[in-house]
């Protein structure tokens, strides 16, 4: 006797380690930059160099890259921005990992300062959490069927299962060129640019995945002019189109991370060229998109979960397994307020630009729904009434706590919230305060944990006949809670079709204190 198996395409997280490091360092101005009067702006990010797997460890190199953005007093140009960066080494435990595995490391920047300890030195310290996981494909072997020559009886139970059909990464590379208004004057040079992913859709098709969305561009310029004007310019660029997905097809289940990929300072490029007339007007984009496409199909399948001999004594061997299919693929929005006041001599004069970043600190499953609580880290810089400081920059921590709603999720059940920043407006409400309202978005796709004694094998071996002689010939058995026709006829060896029959059952069901007659041999 064998079994017919299927095999369930699955992924998993094998190991998985989360690591907090202070990192600190002095910082130089180099000679060719302007002694530093006052500190205006600062933004990081975290690079992997190389990472190292080992057995139940991970050995990595890296390093937080810098920017800095400062005024200063000397002839020339008013801002200044600084580059720099710290390298780090770290070896994190990571159990279950392998010398061979493929590990994926990311680096988050959780807090970034930035002392004045002179003119010509900053003091930089950064608190960086690094996230490390091993995340493998494997193939769980269900029992379909059962094919040989002994009768037996088996039972399935119907199984909605989501199976991964493509598990792979790809990039998406974006080129736009945006031209400044007429009224705008000419790039001298960059100071400060951001560029960050706004909505982001996708739609799977057959063979390929459709992108639409948005990029929002910020550029902080110092125009040409004898007294080099500072300048503002954002705008936000559509985006729209397909990436090729070999086996894709509409109605799978998508889960697609996506993230902008850095150059080496850590931020996209912002390329500044001529526009027909030769003026530095142009502004051009060269983005690549980083995706991480997971792609399920759900699948109903029916597991044999139990067998029982008639004429012969049946053994089975299992082990556990744990399945999935999908509960749920939500998102919600919740809004965040806050007054913030500024610290600097000269009050507010005006908003520059505001930035804002979701930390989710801690995710829990309560009764229908996932709570999330973090925090909302907005930065703006503003220019000031201080002519000896005419820029400052403040920044806040907005406390945040949401559920989102998933109908019955349970303890055990995976889900990867991702949460960004919809919506971030932030006005003056006098010289000294600013109100700052936003929408953040929080987004999980939901697997519902299935687990299951998957049966691996079967052998066979004549009935024990001390155990079959025990049996009385014929029974009237008294149906006790729990009972049902299947552990009825396992326990007389009876098949479940002959005791549905010899008891002139019309169904399955059965109730407490109901006769059966049981006839052994039958």
């Amino acid at each position: 006797m064998e079994l017919l198996k299927k095999n369930i395409h699955m992924d998993r997280v094998r190991a998985e380690a989360v690591s907090q490091i202070t990192l600190e360092d002095d910082l130089n101005v180099p000679d060719n930059k302007p002694d530093v009067n006052t500190l205006n702006f600062e933004k990081g990010t975290v690079l992997i160099d190389e990472i190292r797997p080992g057995t139940d460890h991970v050995s990595l190199r890296g390093r937080l890259v810098f920017q800095i953005l400062y005024h200063t007093e000397e002839d020339g140009s008013s801002l200044v921005r600084l580059d720099g960066k710290i390298p780090f080494e770290e070896k994190m435990n990571l159990q279950g990992a392998l010398n061979t595995d493929n590990v994926t490391v990311e680096g988050e920047v959780e807090d970034l300062s930035v002392g004045l300890i002179n003119s010509r030195k900053l003091s930089i310290q950064s608190v960086v959490t690094l996230n490390a996981w091993v995340e493998e494909l494997y193939d769980e072997e269900a029992p379909i069927g059962i094919y040989g020559e002994e009768p037996v009886e088996y039972r399935k139970a119907p199984v909605n299962l989501a199976e991964i059909a493509i598990f792979k990464n790809d990039i998406f590379r974006i080129k736009e060129e945006l031209t400044l208004p007429g009224n705008y004057p000419n790039i001298f040079q960059v100071l400060w640019s951001s560029v960050a992913l706004g909505d982001m859709e996708f739609r799977v098709v057959s063979e390929r995945i459709q992108i639409q969305g948005d990029v929002h561009i910020f550029v902080l310029y110092e125009g040409e002019g004898e007294d080099h004007p500072i300048r503002t310019f954002e705008q936000t660029i559509p985006i729209s189109g397909a990436l090729e997905c070999h086996g894709s097809k509409e109605g799978m289940i998508a889960d697609i991370r996506c993230e902008l990929s850095t150059q080496e300072h850590g931020q996209p490029e912002v390329v500044v060229r001529p526009d027909l007339d030769g003026e530095e007007r142009n502004l051009c984009l060269d983005l690549v998109l980083n995706i991480g496409m997971k792609l399920y199909e759900e699948e109903n399948t029916e597991v044999i979960t139990d067998i029982y001999g008639v004429t012969c004594q049946v053994d089975t061997l299992t082990h556990p397994a744990s399945l999935r299919r999908l509960l749920a693929k939500v998102n919600g929005k919740t809004k965040v307020t806050d007054h913030v006041r500024v610290q600097s001599d000269g009050g507010i004069l005006q908003l520059l630009h505001s930035e804002g970043h979701v930390l989710i600190e801690d995710q829990q499953t309560v009764e229908d729904g996932i709570q999330i609580s973090g925090s909302l880290q907005v930065r703006v810089l503003y220019i000031t009434n201080n002519d000896d400081a005419p820029y400052a920059n403040v920044q806040a921590q907005i406390p945040y706590q949401y559920t989102l709603e998933v109908q019955d999720i349970a303890p055990g059940d995976l889900a990867k919230v991702r949460g960004k920043v919809e919506q971030l407006q932030v006005s003056m409400l006098d010289g000294e305060e600013m109100d700052v309202k936003a929408v953040l978005e929080f987004s999980t796709t939901v697997f519902a944990n299935v687990p299951m004694e998957l049966i691996q094998g079967v052998q066979t071996r004549p009935l024990d006949t001390s155990v079959l002689g025990a049996l009385p010939g014929m029974a009237i058995y008294t149906v006790k809670a729990g009972d049902n026709l299947w552990n009825i006829g396992k326990k007389y060896y009876i098949p479940v079709d002959t005791l549905r029959k010899m008891n002139e059952l019309e169904t399955d069901e059965l109730k407490i204190g109901q006769k059966l007659l049981v006839l052994k041999g039958a």
